[in-house]
């Protein structure tokens, strides 16, 4: 019987007005019980998970199986260095988020100011791959809100250590 049978079978027996007591503490009780929850992983966990859900079971083994191939050369990809973190209980994870859903967690965002100048805010414009300074200026193409990987992709890691530049991260 799921939750919600059982949660109707105890609605319709509270209107028995011998049994109210009794039924309404244990409709509490039911409407209390904790649903799975969701798992929250990385984002490149989830892309890899979408692009192989249909075959999970056997894009698993693959992936398990070629890692050996691969570590002594320290081809990993992120997936797969993912996988052989013994912080990141990957089994356990990418079983429960198969049965029971996911969630991507949100990567941290930062602005970069650099001091002392008129337009301090580094910019992304994201259709022609170039990164210039300005005020703050988000919209459809352009972004002044970068995660670390993005920052650290473009050449921008040393941001983090200068002291020629402020950053700040955002709270939404």
């Amino acid at each position: 019987m799921r939750k919600e049978e059982l949660i109707e079978k105890y609605e319709y027996l509270n209107h028995d007005c011998f049994r109210r007591v009794d039924v309404s503490e244990v409709l509490g009780d039911l409407k209390k019980l904790d649903e799975p929850q969701k798992v929250t992983i990385p984002q490149f966990v989830a892309d890899w998970y979408e692009e192989h859900k249909d075959d999970f079971e056997i894009a698993l083994f693959r992936c398990i199986d070629h890692i050996p191939s691969v570590y002594d050369e320290g081809d990993l990809n992120e997936f797969e260095e993912w996988i052989i973190d013994g912080e990141t209980k990957p089994f356990q994870t990418l079983v429960n988020m198969h049965q029971f859903g996911y969630e991507v967690e949100k990567e941290k965002r930062y602005l970069v100011k650099i001091k002392g100048v008129a337009c301090p805010y580094l910019n992304h414009d994201t259709i022609n791959e170039l990164w210039f300074y300005n005020q703050k200026i988000e919209g459809v193409y352009t972004k002044t809100q970068h995660t670390r990987k993005e920052l650290e992709e473009a050449g921008f890691e040393e941001v983090f250590n200068s002291p020629l530049f402020e950053v700040e991260e955002v709270t939404e």
